[in-house]
Order: C-alpha cells, then structure tokens, then sequence
C-alpha cells in the first residue's frame, strides 16, 4: 500500500501545486537522479513481470522514445516479481510530478487476469511518465495509449497521481485484462487523498467531458457485466469506485478496532486536508512525515514543490531517503546531477533481493563500505518506535529545525543560482546546486547518526534492550528465529503511531525542541 496527497494551486499559501506521498515496499531504497538521454533507433525498454508475480506475467519489449526527459526518484529494489529497478515516479525536468498508489479492483476483475499477463507494470507506467510527459495530462495520455497498445501487468489493481503547476490527474488501472483505466482532472481548487487511489461519479459520455479520459471500453464493459444499467442506476454517470473497485478498507472501522484502517478513507482524509489551506510546502512535509501512515513499511516520503514561475531547472522534489517519520527531508532541484548524491543515498546490499546469497562484488566495496543512510534512519525509526512518548516529539522537532535552515536558504540559493545563469556561469551553476543538494544529504545523515546514538544510549539506561521471547507454548513449534524476523502483521507493524498520546499536530513547526540545530552545511562550502 502508499498514500498521495495532491493539492491545487489555489489551495496552498503561495500559490504552488503539492503533491507528497510514499510507497510501501519492503526493499532497499535509494535516491535516483536519472539524466535526460537521447536513445539509438530502434531502441527498446523491458516491461511488465515475471513468473514470480502474484499474477505470473511475461516480459516484453516496446519501443523506446528517441529523447528521454531528466527526472529525480526514490528508486527500489524488490516488489511482487516485478523487475528492479523499480520507480512509484517523482518529479521531472518540465515539472510533472508522479506518485503511484495501490488501488484494488473487484475479485472478478483480478480472477480475469489472463496468466501469463503481458504490458507494462505499474513502475514501469510511472517511469515512462517521467521520461515522456511535460503535463499532467499528457502524463496520463501517454500512459492510457500504452495500456491501449501494449496491454497492462497488475498485482490486482493501481492507480497514480500526476501534477504539474496548473493541475492534477487521478488515473485508475484496473485488472482484468481488458486494458481498463480511467481518469479524473483535479482542479487547481480541490486537494486530492489517494489512500487507495479512487474515481467516484465518472461521466457516461465521458469522451464529451474535458475532465475526464479512459479506455473506450470503460462505460461498456461495466453494462456487459451488469455491474452498470442506465436503466437502474444512474444514467448519467458511473461510480467507478463501487463499479470497478473495492470498499475502502477503512470504512467503519474505529481507531480503537484497527488505528492502521481507520485512516484509510480518502474522503475522510481529503477533508482534513482542506482544513488545513492554505496548505504550505511546510505542512505538506509534516503530513507526509505524520506517524499514522509514515511507519516501518513507508520506503520514503516525498514532496513535489511545483512553482508556477519558477525557473525549469529550480522546481523542487524534498526526499526522505526512507520513511519521514524519522527522516529528514533533502530538498533536491531538477539542476542537481547525480553527482550530487553521496554514496551513503546510493543502492547498498540492506534489504536487496538475494544479497545475503552471494558475495559483494569488488567494484561495490567502497561504496558498500560507507554508512547506508536508509539502515541510520531505520536504526532511528526502531528504537523511537519503542518510546515513542519519550523520543518522537524531540527528534520530530529537531528534525524540522535541520528542515527550516534548509527552507529559509532557499531563495539566496535560487537567487545565486539564476545570477550565474544570466552571466553565463553555466558550470559554476551546476557546481552550486550539486555542492548545496550534497551537503544537505550529509548534514541530514549526520543528524541521523546523532540522533540514533543520543535515543539508543537513553533507551539503554532507561530500559535495556528488548529481546523478543521466542519460547514455544505446550503443543507449539518454535520457528527458528530467522523465520520468525519476518512473520510481522499490520498489528504489529513497527510505528511511532500511539493513538494515547492525542492527535498529532499536522503543521510544520509544532514541535519546537527548545535546541536550535545549526549547521556550517551551506552552499558555498564545498567550493572552499
């Protein structure tokens, strides 16, 4: 599962399209800077699954595009069969911002689904927007015209956020087989909480409205199976939702039954959100961070800040190398290369598929020797988790005092940056937003690092360290301990989520530490 939280330009305090969220994937992440490529004639790109897919599928190639756009991503190593490297999206070089997020469809859609299935995947979707679309839109046609060509790969249904600064899309893959998909515009004036992915009232003559797109078949096929009757229901619109879909898994449920079902009704959420406008970039990264989703399975978190005057190259993606909760956000610009990225944000063998089945290969070592940034802020996450009512307010707020120097830099930065520009200082740009977008990554890892050893070494003299008791009940079998690591379920997910401490503030800056955090991290340093 993942969560998206899109919101209008007319919603946020300066006028900005936002849109956060993460994914849940249990694998190594990384950061991703992916270059703008020109592709040889003839090319082709690998798509879809394997037979290893909960629905076995079968990889294809399709053609590649001549030119490929520049994109930043939290990229992964293992899900579902599906190839690594694998992408839920992120932001691109004409500023179109990606999120992709679970979406059930209905049993007998799922029970359809030819095996071996052949298309695209759901990272593979996402990656190709990000390589092909300048708009929103576009982002949603291109990936609607390839489900159309080439078919599509499921694991039991999907759907993606797109955004750019004037709008949003909502865009539903169904499974099936029947290469169903649907979409919704979002206007500047509305927020949008994918939590699952959904579409409710969807026009009958769809193709007549401006707001909507999908597959031609998508009003038909819902009256061949008569889960739709014009003659029954409503004539004019489709509730694509209780058509295709399944009910929110959240739907009556009490913080008391479940406190990780209860948050997952979009709508509800969706008023919570507009509650909040004007939404500030600040508050979208606190809502990302918020422990009621941000918890052991979030890979990262996100925030698109999508300007509508900004320069191209200065729209900005704020990444939390792994879950937010614990994780401090590095604001990355579309200028940066992955130059700028240290080795400690790179791929390391930590929860990579079939890494502990072989040795390193010697070309990785050094890289493999520095500190894995995800496995500092796991190790945070962990022991934060344990005492949450002593630890998660302080690291909350002397994460976002590391965050608020970053945020007030800003402008001088962005100011620096088109001064060199507009001097032609092309290289003496690029070395700018590099050596800034890097001492960040450092300046965050080293905050990690910190943080961990002052809430291990109190938890050490407060409580000890826990040990799981592993010893079996008369009539029980003990599973060797490495089995019983990963027999963990939703009830026993590890999160910093207490439903006794109250509700949790969503706005940035709540938790004032009382320790101001500074840094000599600034973006002249590296050129000393």
């Amino acid at each position: 599962m993942s969560i998206g939280f899109y919101v209008g330009n007319a919603l946020t305090a300066d006028g900005s399209t936002l849109l956060g969220g993460f994914g849940h994937e249990p694998s190594s992440h990384w950061v991703d800077i992916v270059p703008a490529q020109n592709h040889p004639q003839g090319s082709t790109i690998t798509v879809g699954a394997t037979e290893d897919a909960v629905i076995p599928g079968e990889l294809m190639e399709i053609p590649q595009v001549p030119h490929t756009f520049k994109y930043i991503s939290s990229t992964y190593s293992e899900f579902e069969g599906f190839p690594p490297p694998l992408t839920n999206g992120g932001l691109n070089e004409y500023g179109v911002g990606a999120r992709d997020i679970w979406s059930d469809s209905r049993q007998e859609l799922v029970g359809m689904t030819p095996e071996p299935q052949r298309g695209p995947n759901y990272s593979d979707l996402a990656r190709i927007a990000m390589e092909r679309a300048t708009t929103a839109r576009e982002a949603v046609e291109i990936i609607g015209d390839l489900i159309n060509q080439y078919g599509y790969t499921t694991y039991g249904g999907n759907s993606h956020l797109f955004a750019d600064k004037n709008e949003g899309w909502v865009m539903i893959e169904y499974a099936g087989g029947q290469g169903l998909w649907a979409a919704e515009r979002l206007g500047p004036d509305e927020v949008r909480v994918s939590y699952p992915g959904y579409i409710h009232q969807f026009p009958a003559d769809f193709k007549n409205n401006n707001n909507y797109l999908g597959s031609d078949n998508i009003v038909s096929f819902a009256r061949e199976q008569g889960w739709w009757d014009p003659n029954r229901d409503n004539p004019d619109f489709l509730n694509l939702q209780d058509v295709y879909g399944t009910p929110f898994p959240g739907e009556g449920v009490s913080v008391e039954e479940n406190p990780f079902l209860t948050w997952r009704v979009p709508p509800e959420r969706e008023e919570e959100l507009k509650a909040m406008a004007p939404v500030s970039l600040e508050d979208m990264l606190a809502l990302v961070r918020d422990p009621r989703w941000s918890n052991d399975h979030s890979g990262y978190g996100q925030v698109a800040h999508i300007r509508p005057h900004a320069h191209r190259q200065l729209q900005t993606l704020w990444v939390a190398v792994t879950q937010a909760v614990t994780t401090p956000y590095v604001p990355i610009p579309i200028a940066a290369s992955a130059l700028s990225v240290p080795p400690e944000f790179v791929q390391h063998r930590y929860m990579t598929h079939d890494s502990a089945s072989e040795y390193l290969s010697s070309d990785y070592a050094p890289q493999e020797a520095t500190k894995y940034a995800t496995r500092v802020f796991k190790q945070l996450l962990y022991f934060t988790s344990e005492h949450p009512e002593l630890f998660l307010h302080y690291i909350t707020g002397i994460i976002e005092s590391l965050e608020e120097i970053a945020l007030k830099e800003r402008q001088p930065l962005e100011e620096y940056f088109l001064a060199l520009l507009g001097s032609n200082c092309t290289l003496k740009a690029q070395q700018l937003i590099d050596a800034n977008v890097q001492g960040w990554f450092c300046q965050s890892l080293q905050l990690g690092q910190q943080l961990t050893e002052t809430v291990e070494s109190e938890t050490i003299s407060r409580f000890g360290i826990r040990i799981p008791n592993n010893t079996a009940s008369p009539g029980e079998t003990t599973p060797p301990w490495s089995q019983s690591m990963v027999q963990a379920t939703d009830e026993e997910i590890i999160t910093c989520y207490d439903p006794s401490l109250g509700p949790y503030p969503r706005r940035f800056g709540m938790y004032n530490c009382g320790i101001p955090y500074t840094t000599k991290c600034t973006y002249g340093i590296l050129f000393q």
